[in-house]
């Protein structure tokens, strides 16, 4: 392993977005060579001087521009969510399997948990950029905890279903409330021409990629992110490994086909 790969490159935030009130978006631009470009589904190591580095997803962008979303659950989140315009942050990567492109005229359904959105957001853009209908669905604990907000209406007005549901209401909350897999009954998309992507928590991934394949959606044209303690990166340190896969190398994207056997075991 040479000391290039290990080696973060800075990066300024030029602009944040609160998305809640503990999850922020970041804006970050190269101040000197950038990184390779990167994947929808791929992740960086997102690196916060003197506090340490976490996987990050990355959750957008532009030429030039790379957007992070990031919850402060740890020191290190906690000290990117901090980071104010100007800030100096390092970035490596990209790194790991993105999502599969999404196939032009098939039904495309998307299912995000929390932040899990966050992974699923530029594969929502790509999927209305092509012919085919576009099915997202939204989970979240109260209304309070749902990101990109200002983006759903748009997603409509470009022609995708967007349903959104909560497990808590609050006071004035006018949508659903209930589980994120009690949407797949009522979204549009034919089983037979469809392609799953699902990110969120590990519990609702299992349940919400069994409901699409129950639903008639092969598992292997289901495709899931899986979370781990990912350290190096790099395939290296071995802190990601999933039974035999190395999720920073392997993954984070698999096919459902892939994940179900590991979903299974317990401890694992």
């Amino acid at each position: 392993m040479t000391a290039d790969l290990m080696t973060p490159l800075p990066y300024r935030v030029v602009d944040r977005r609160d998305e809640t009130a503990d999850t922020v978006t970041l804006t970050l631009s190269a101040v000197g060579d950038p990184m390779a470009d990167w994947r929808p589904g791929q992740f960086t190591m997102v690196y916060a001087f003197g506090v340490g580095e976490i996987p990050l997803s990355v959750s957008g962008g532009e030429p030039g521009r790379i957007h992070h979303t990031v919850r402060a659950v740890g020191a290190v989140s906690r000290a990117l969510c901090r980071a104010e315009v100007g800030a100096v942050l390092g970035l490596r990567g990209p790194y790991g399997v993105g999502w599969p492109a999404p196939p032009d005229g098939a039904d495309v359904v998307v299912v995000a948990g929390g932040i899990g959105l966050a992974p699923l957001r530029p594969v929502i853009r790509a999927a209305l950029a092509r012919p085919g209908r576009v099915s997202v669905l939204i989970g979240a604990r109260t209304p309070a905890d749902l990101v990109f907000t200002g983006e759903l209406e748009r997603w409509r007005e470009a022609g995708a279903e967007v349903l959104v549901t909560v497990d808590r209401a609050e006071a004035g909350w006018p949508g659903r409330v209930g589980l994120v897999t009690a949407l797949l009954p009522v979204a549009s998309f034919e089983p037979g021409q469809a392609v799953g992507y699902v990110c969120g928590p590990e519990l609702m991934m299992r349940f919400s990629a069994l409901a699409l394949v129950e639903r008639g959606l092969p598992p292997g044209a289901v495709s899931v992110s899986l979370e781990r303690n990912m350290r190096c990166g790099v395939a290296v340190c071995g802190h990601c490994q999933l039974g035999p896969v190395l999720v920073c190398r392997d993954g984070p994207v698999v096919g459902y086909d892939v994940a179900e056997r590991l979903f299974g075991v317990s401890e694992l």
